[in-house]
């Protein structure tokens, strides 16, 4: 089980989350990912000491980094900026989330690399972009793709404050958006015979996000209003919360499919002709009195109850609202493949996989993240002896 891009070298400098995010993708899918860190280690592997974790376990880190290959290089050094452009020089891929600035004052920016290796796609993740006065400005994605990029603010219920993005949010999205690239560029390749540079940005990855609404905007001026529980047009596309206080999300949008089970599941099948509430519009109008109409009606019964009667309705969609202990232990979940054990010495670990499997190149991961600069030698010694070659 090599992966589809078994064979393909990448080396990484990738540091936090998006740039390993995007090679721990590639690397899940079978390459062969060196990655270059300083010798006080990619930031990344402090995240467990940050999140409070005992016994030296650092899961961030070990989601993004598995089945790579960590070489500590000095990079502020002459010598150790020619070993990463030696290790580039038959590279197939190039993976960072450096800044341009830096990348450049390193010798490591794409004219520079791409005159010794024509063929390297260079996969370059930033947080604002190449150009314009903030490209070289540092950001994580908390700052380019959840706030600057308008995610927060449509998370927001009007009069209250922002909500606080979870860790690594838009890293992981642009992560994959890059390995997504990257494999788009490797595929030109075999047409042009030369590599090219793939880029995208925390900030564009945010846009694309909610370009639901961006581009509503856009094309006519308006927003789409940013809805609140006790009023939403759609009663059928709302939350709503159990007699156990376990919340759930009816998913009505189809309001003429979808109204009819809803009213047979909750007991008013007469609620379909009712003029308050028979059609779409007519529900809108009188929203809030029907929201709180389902609440007095929801607040009766357990979430398992609601469950068994939602099922004898085909055409009634809905969804728990899970904590992370009821994804753990939901079926569906791991019938999914939403967890995948990663080798660790003579045992292995479950993991979250990443989001996506091959048929007929399957995947598997082939070890848990590296110790800091646990295949120096081993990748200096292959340096060494295809130099003698």
């Amino acid at each position: 089980m090599a992966g589809p891009v078994e064979g393909v070298k990448v080396v990484e400098l990738g540091v936090w989350v998006a740039g390993p995010a995007a090679g721990g993708i590639l690397a899940d899918w079978g390459a062969d990912v060196v990655k270059i860190e300083p010798p006080t280690g990619d930031p990344g592997r402090l995240f467990g000491r940050m999140l409070g974790c005992d016994l030296g376990v650092n899961p961030p880190f070990e989601m993004d980094n598995r089945s790579k290959r960590s070489v500590v290089l000095d990079l502020t050094t002459e010598a150790g900026r020619d070993t990463a452009l030696e290790l580039l020089s038959d590279a197939d891929v190039f993976v960072t989330n450096v800044r341009p600035g830096a990348l450049e004052r390193l010798g490591l920016d794409f004219e520079s690399v791409s005159a010794r290796n024509p063929r390297l796609v260079y996969g370059l993740i930033t947080g604002y972009g190449e150009t314009g006065p903030d490209a070289d400005r540092a950001a994580y994605d908390v700052a380019a793709f959840w706030s600057r990029a308008g995610v927060a603010h449509l998370l927001t219920r009007p009069g209250d404050t922002p909500p606080f993005q979870r860790g690594g949010m838009g890293d992981h999205s642009a992560g994959m958006t890059l390995a997504a690239a990257v494999c788009a560029a490797l595929l030109a390749r075999e047409r042009t015979g030369s590599g090219q540079l793939v880029t995208t940005s925390l900030y564009r990855q945010g846009a694309y996000t909610i370009s639901f609404d961006l581009n509503t905007y856009l094309l006519t001026g308006q927003p789409i209003a940013i809805g609140q529980r006790e009023s939403m047009g759609n009663p059928c596309m709302n939350n709503y919360a159990a007699a156990d206080g376990r919340r759930f999300w009816i998913v009505g949008l189809e309001a003429d499919r979808h109204w009819p089970p809803m009213c047979r599941a909750v007991g008013r099948p007469e609620w379909a002709d009712d003029p308050r509430f028979a059609d779409a519009r007519a529900r809108a109008v009188n929203a809030v009195q029907l929201i709180a109409e389902l609440d007095q009606i929801f607040a009766t019964r357990p979430l398992d109850e609601w469950a068994r009667i939602f099922a004898g309705e085909p055409d009634l969609f809905w969804s728990p609202v899970n904590a992370l202990e009821d994804v753990v232990a939901d079926e569906q979940f791991h019938a999914a493949g939403g967890i995948i054990d990663v080798p660790d010495g003579q045992a292995s670990v479950a993991m979250v996989a990443t989001p996506a499997d091959f048929h007929g190149t399957p995947w598997a991961p082939r070890s848990a993240a590296p110790q800091l600069g646990q295949h120096t030698d081993e990748v200096l010694a292959e340096l060494k002896a295809r130099r003698g070659s």
